[in-house]
């Protein structure tokens, strides 16, 4: 079975459909979408039908939850966070009630039987929350009881930092997708994992697409999103904000 894992799309629709197409290459059989669709693009709708038209497992990121009813007191820097919510009631305006609904009902995370021998554990951040932060540095026992303590488990996918990996910790595997629509790792171009299993063996590859960010920039000045320029130098230059 080959599965596409994407997320972080973040309402670039010109990178997700430089996915897809990418995708449809690999002839998958399935696709997981990991959360935080819409948020903070210049294309929430078109981003979020796109998502919905897939025949494809969607779970729900933190900024999925930031869409349904904003950014609260602690989950961002206080000096950030004004002009994150005027950015989440411009998505939240481009969508109707039944698109908010259908991101408040997603589920958290998600379980896929590869083979007989091999199944998957994904989430967006972490097995219990949205939001936490875990980085791809972190010390192997921190990573096991944060990120891998569900037994009978020998790969988890999770997404939410951005960054893209794949780390083998006691014989099980854990891996980032890294991000459709805003990497920031430096380089600008689409990520996803792309996972194989045939029997007992599986195989992991992070997938690079190069999609026209330029087109992207046109978009944002467009439709004068909120906090414009420093979602551009984020496009442009696959950084984070918070690297600045």
């Amino acid at each position: 079975m080959r599965v596409a894992f994407i997320a972080d799309i973040h309402g670039n629709g010109v990178a997700l459909d430089a996915v897809l197409e990418d995708i449809e290459k690999q002839k998958v059989d399935r696709i997981a979408v990991l959360g935080d669709i819409a948020f903070r693009g210049p294309e929430p709708k078109r981003v979020l039908e796109r998502v919905q038209s897939l025949t494809a497992d969607v779970i729900k990121g933190n900024a999925d939850e930031w869409t349904v009813r904003g950014v609260r007191p602690g989950e961002v820097p206080e000096a950030a966070r004004g002009m994150m919510n005027r950015e989440r009631r411009w998505t939240a305006a481009q969508l109707d009630e039944e698109a908010l609904q259908y991101l408040r009902d997603l589920p958290e995370s998600l379980e896929l039987e590869l083979s007989e021998t091999i199944r998957v554990h994904a989430f967006h951040a972490t097995p219990e929350s949205l939001f936490d932060v875990i980085p791809p540095e972190t010390g192997a026992e921190t990573m096991k009881a944060r990120m891998m303590n569900r037994g009978g488990i020998r790969l988890f996918v999770c997404a939410h930092i951005h960054l893209p990996y794949v780390r083998y910790i006691d014989g099980r595997c854990i891996v980032n997708t890294g991000s459709v629509g805003l990497p920031f790792d430096g380089l600008p171009q689409a990520s996803y994992a792309l996972v194989e299993a045939e029997e007992d063996r599986f195989r992991v590859t992070i997938e690079r697409v190069p999609y026209d960010v330029e087109k992207v920039v046109k978009q944002y000045r467009d439709c004068e999103y909120p906090n414009a320029d420093l979602l551009i130098r984020v496009v442009r230059e696959a950084k984070s904000p918070a690297a600045r």
